[in-house]
């Protein structure tokens, strides 16, 4: 009986299956459809990033004390804007750019446009800040004519228009640059009036800028700084006069170089109201003539007097001056003034002529001193002393 052989599967073609199998089941081609019949999903597409701004769009009567603040996820910010008109409010970025923080203060009653772009994100916001109820400006600042030089003594006296109760607020808006930098610091003699005072005097021949940076810095309730001010002075020679009542001696120096000899007369000092102060003074402003009447007193009283003197320069609030005066007799031999330094018409001419507004003028000699408060008699306190009215703790500044 004949049997047929078995048939046997070819080896080859099982090995190309298995290939085949393997090959598709790694390939990036079209997935098997799931048991269900539903369609497989494609990867999800990234989501744009997400920007947000404070103030927020269309908000009204914010406090111009409020920061804006821009914020980006999914992305770093690449550029952020804020303008009011042509003026571009300046702020930084954080370490890594997702957040943009404004640097200074919003000009009340101004409206402001934001505008913010992160990746393919670009946002944008438009604000209106408050109308204070009460606006502070500068109202005065002294030294300072127009065209003036000043001494090395000079201060800086900033008046402003309202009281200030948040002072420290306003002092750190307050800076002064110099061409050659000295220590200084700010105090306060009332809530409208501060004062800018070196720790020793300036260094002559250098211009001086002082900026009051006050716009929107809130200075007490309701009360908003409206207006910068910006004043550029001009530091002149240093010009120093040393008087002795004792030797009825005046001699002037510039620039450490001895320019004038004057013989003079001071106060007789009967009485305290008639003794010359000693002390650091500066010269405050001169007139031709000047009217000079006796405090106090009025016509037909002992001691009453009315005139007229020549080419006189104020050196205190108390009646202090150097002055010319025709008693040529009494200069450098007797003291016969009513307090006031005198001396030959021609010379106290030449020093009305060449006086600079806060030039030192050193008097030594008597037992009545100069008061800080009277009149620029600021250096009669101590530069640690001085600091001690400043709002800021430590109270000294270089800015």
């Amino acid at each position: 009986m004949n049997v047929a052989p078995a048939r046997r599967k070819p080896v080859a073609a099982i090995a190309l299956l298995a290939a085949a199998a393997l090959t598709s089941s790694c390939s990036g081609g079209p997935a098997a459809a799931p048991p269900d019949g539903s369609q497989a999903t494609t990867a999800a597409t990234p989501q744009a990033p997400v920007v947000e701004i404070t103030p927020a769009e269309g908000a009204a009567k914010v406090s111009p004390d409020k920061k804006v603040v821009v914020t980006a996820s999914g992305a770093a910010l690449d550029d952020v804007t804020v303008q009011a008109g042509d003026e571009r409010l300046e702020g930084a970025y954080n370490a890594d750019k997702t957040r943009w923080t404004s640097k200074t203060a919003l000009k009340p009653s101004t409206s402001y446009n934001v505008s913010a772009t992160a990746g393919a994100t670009t946002a944008t916001s438009t604000f209106t800040t408050a109308k204070p109820e009460r606006a502070l400006q500068v109202a005065d600042v002294t030294p300072n004519a127009k065209g003036e030089t000043l001494g090395v003594g000079a201060p800086i006296i900033v008046t402003f228009n309202q009281p200030v109760t948040r002072k420290a607020a306003i002092e750190r808006a307050l800076r002064v640059e110099a061409e050659k930098p000295v220590p200084g610091a700010w105090r306060w003699i009332n809530d409208t009036v501060v004062i800018y005072r070196t720790q020793k005097y300036w260094p002559a021949h250098q211009k001086v800028t002082f900026n009051a940076d006050i716009t929107g810095i809130k200075a007490g309730k309701g009360l908003y700084g409206v207006k910068d001010y910006t004043a550029n002075l001009k530091i002149g020679a240093k010009q120093i006069s040393k008087i002795d009542t004792r030797t009825k001696m005046m001699y002037v120096y510039k620039d450490g170089k001895r320019v004038q000899t004057m013989r003079i007369s001071a106060g007789m000092a009967t009485t305290r109201e008639y003794t010359t102060t000693s002390g650091v003074h500066l010269t405050m402003e001169r007139g031709n003539p000047v009217r000079m009447i006796s405090p106090g007193r009025k016509k037909g009283d002992p001691g009453y007097y009315d005139v007229m003197i020549n080419h006189a320069v104020r050196i205190s609030n108390s009646g202090e001056y150097v002055h010319a005066k025709d008693n040529v007799w009494a200069q450098g031999v007797r003291n016969v003034s009513h307090g006031c330094i005198n001396a030959r018409p021609d010379q106290a001419k030449w020093f009305y002529d060449n006086v600079q507004r806060g030039d030192v003028v050193d008097i030594t000699g008597t037992d009545r001193a100069l008061e800080w408060n009277n009149g620029w008699g600021y250096w009669q306190m101590s530069f640690s002393q001085w600091k001690k009215g400043s709002a800021l703790k430590g109270g000294e500044s270089n800015r």
